[in-house]
């Protein structure tokens, strides 16, 4: 259904002559059709597959602008708009407080032990493409701390 979507959007996209929006989606139609072929299911692409392609997509845009240099605001805007582009087809996150109440429900004897190598191994099997990486291990600090 997500290929789907990202396809039809891409179309949608071409039919109103928005080249930069077209370019957009196609990366991300390129990412998801890897990452099908890479598990061998290229047409019907899973859509945890896709939100995953999706989400290392919008992480490598999010590096693009941190990198860029600060007199570079052409580029710096160019790259802005690539990410809210691509947050129109990312999957909703969890928030932190929705991360927090699953760590105490379902991770409490982990978090008591004190391991923090083994809570997080745990969390992000659980967790991955749900929510971000840098709010679960601001979640496992506090509630470790």
């Amino acid at each position: 259904m997500k290929q789907k979507e990202l396809q039809d959007a891409m179309v949608a996209a071409m039919k109103a002559k928005d080249k930069f929006k077209k370019e957009t989606i196609a990366s991300l139609v390129s990412a998801v059709k890897k990452a099908g072929i890479d598990a061998g299911c290229r047409e019907n692409v899973p859509d945890d597959m896709a939100n995953q392609a999706i989400l290392k997509e919008i992480k490598t845009v999010k590096e693009q602008i941190d990198t860029c240099p600060a007199d570079r605001t052409e580029l710096r805007e160019e790259y802005q708009k690539r990410l809210e582009i691509m947050n129109e087809f990312a999957p909703k996150l969890l928030s932190e407080d929705e991360v927090k109440s699953i760590l105490q429900e379902k991770f409490a004897e982990l978090l008591a032990a004190g391991d923090k190598g083994k809570v997080m191994k745990a969390v992000m099997a659980e967790l991955k493409g749900k929510a971000d990486g840098k709010v679960i291990n601001q979640v496992v600090a506090q509630l470790m701390s």
